[in-house]
C-alpha cells in the first residue's frame, strides 16, 4: 500500500514552537528509557495502551527465568506474595492516597463491582446509583449488573448537553436522598472532559451519598488527589499512561477509615484475614487486602512495576504540565491546519478541563483513523461514530511529534487516501 510524505514538516506553522517546546522540556529524555523498534512510528495511544519501558522487559524475563525457573513456589515468601500491597504503596501517591489505601487488584470492571457492591451496603436503605453518559460503557454495564441484584436498586443517567463536557447542575440535581453512589469516570474517556473531584465528592457527601471514581483515563497524567478531597473510593487501570502492560492488573482505593467496614461481595482466600489457615468460614483481613480475591497473576503484576515506579518518580505534577502544552499545541494545530480539512474539536478547549487526549471528530473519523496506521506511521485509536482520538503521554510524546501527526494527518485527507479505509473491519478500534 502506497506511504504518504513522514515529514517532519518545517513549513508548516507552528514547526518552530514545537522545535522550542521540545528544547525546553524536562522529561524530554525519558522516551529513552522505553523500547522503540520503529523510530517513524508516532505512536499516539498511549491513552489506551502505553509504550513498553526497557526495565519492564527485563524485569518480566527475570521473574520467568530466576523467579519462576529457578526459585519456583518459594518464590512466594521472597516477594511475590506482598507485591500488590506493595505496588499499591508505590501507586499511592500517584493518585494522592495513603501508604495502605491503595492495592492491585484484578481488573478495573471486577474493582468497580466489588467496590460499587460494598459501597451500597455500607449505605443501608439507599438503592440508587447516579453515573452519566461520559462514563466509559463498561462501567454502566458493570453498575446496572450492581442494581440488578440489588433489591430496589436502580442506575439513574445524567446526560451531557454535548457530548463532551460534564454537567455539573444536572447531577447536583440528581443527588436525593436514596442515592447511595455516584460514579464516574474522572477523564471521560471518549472527549477528555476532567470532572472535579472536589466538587463532585463534596456535593455527594452534602446528600449522604458516597463517591466511587474511575481513575483510568486519568492515573499517570493528571493529578486526582483522592485523599485531599476525602473520596471514599476509587479504582483505575494501570495499561494507560502507567505503562503497565496489556492487560496489567488494576488497582483499587478504599479510604483507611472505609476498609473496616467494606465488605467485599466476592469473599475469596486472598482477601482471608489467615490465608493459610484455610479455615471453611470466611474472616476479612484487617486492611486493604479484603479488597482482592484471588492468587495475583505475578507475571503481569511485576511486569507493571517499572512503568508504575517511573511515573511516581518522575511527579505527576510534572508530568500534568507537559500533558496541558502537549494538548494545547495539538488544538491549536488542529484548528490551524485541521478545521479546513472538515475536523472539528471533540475535547474541552480549555485546557484544565481537558486531560491527556484529544478528540477530533470527522466524519470518515473511522477511514482516518485506519489510513493514518496503514500509510502514515501514525497509530491513533478510534471512537465510534467519528472520534479521532490522539493520546499523548507525556513520558513518550515530543511536542514535534504532535506538530508532525498534524502535518501526517492533513497530507492522508487531501490525498484521499482515507477514502479505501472507510470500510475495513477490525476488532479493536
Amino acid at each position: 500500500m502506497d506511504t504518504l510524505p513522514r515529514g517532519p514538516f518545517p513549513d508548516l506553522d507552528g514547526h518552530d514552537r514545537a522545535v522550542a517546546l521540545d528544547a525546553a522540556d524536562p522529561l524530554s529524555g525519558l522516551l529513552d528509557q522505553f523500547v522503540v523498534t520503529d523510530p517513524d512510528l508516532l505512536y499516539l495511544d498511549g491513552n489506551s495502551l502505553g509504550r513498553l519501558p526497557a526495565a519492564a522487559a527485563k524485569q518480566v524475563r527475570h521473574v520467568v527465568d530466576h523467579d519462576w525457573g529457578d526459585r519456583l513456589i518459594r518464590s512466594w515468601n521472597e516477594g511475590w506474595w506482598d507485591a500488590h500491597v506493595r505496588l499499591g504503596d508505590v501507586l499511592a501517591p500517584i493518585v494522592g492516597a495513603g501508604p495502605g489505601e491503595v492495592i492491585i487488584s484484578e481488573s478495573t470492571s471486577t474493582n468497580l463491582f466489588k467496590l460499587a457492591m460494598a459501597g451500597l451496603r455500607m449505605q443501608a436503605g439507599r438503592h440508587t446509583i447516579v453515573t452519566d453518559d461520559l462514563n466509559f460503557p463498561t462501567d454502566n454495564h458493570v453498575l446496572a449488573g450492581v442494581a440488578d441484584v440489588v433489591p430496589g436498586g436502580r442506575v439513574v443517567t445524567v446526560t451531557s448537553p454535548d457530548g463532551i463536557h460534564g454537567d455539573m447542575a444536572a447531577l447536583r440535581a440528581a443527588l436525593d436522598d436514596d442515592v447511595a453512589i455516584v460514579s464516574l469516570s474522572h477523564v471521560a474517556y471518549k472527549s477528555g472532559w476532567i470532572w472535579d473531584i472536589g466538587e463532585v465528592t463534596s456535593a455527594a457527601h452534602d446528600a449522604g451519598a458516597m463517591v466511587l471514581w474511575d481513575c483510568s483515563h486519568s492515573v499517570g497524567a493528571v493529578p486526582v488527589d483522592l485523599a485531599a478531597h476525602d473520596a471514599d473510593m476509587a479504582v483505575g487501570c494501570t495499561y494507560k499512561y502507567l505503562n503497565g502492560g496489556p492487560g496489567a492488573p488494576a488497582f483499587a482505593y478504599v479510604r483507611n477509615d472505609l476498609q473496616e467496614r467494606f465488605a467485599n461481595p466476592i469473599t475469596g482466600w486472598w482477601g482471608h484475614a489467615e490465608p493459610f489457615s484455610f479455615d471453611l468460614d470466611f474472616r476479612p483481613a484487617p486492611d486493604i487486602r479484603r479488597v482482592h480475591v484471588g492468587t495475583v497473576p505475578m507475571l503481569s503484576l511485576l511486569a507493571a512495576e517499572a512503568g508504575i515506579t517511573m511515573v511516581a518518580d518522575t511527579g505527576i505534577d510534572a508530568i500534568r504540565a507537559k500533558s496541558i502544552a502537549l494538548t494545547s499545541l495539538l488544538v491549536d494545530l488542529a484548528d490551524q491546519h485541521l478545521a479546513g480539512e472538515g475536523f472539528s474539536l471533540a475535547s474541552p478547549r480549555r485546557a484544565e478541563q481537558r486531560g491527556g487526549h484529544v478528540s477530533l471528530a470527522h466524519e470518515h473519523g473511522w477511514g482516518i483513523t485506519r489510513a493514518l496506521i496503514e500509510q502514515a506511521a501514525v497509530v491513533p485509536d478510534f471512537r465510534a461514530p467519528d472520534v479521532v482520538r490522539l493520546g499523548l503521554s507525556p513520558l513518550t510524546t515530543s511536542f514535534l511529534d504532535v506538530h508532525t501527526a498534524v502535518g501526517r494527518i492533513r497530507e492522508v485527507v487531501r490525498s484521499g487516501g482515507h477514502l479505501a479505509h472507510d470500510d475495513d473491519s477490525s476488532p479493536v478500534t
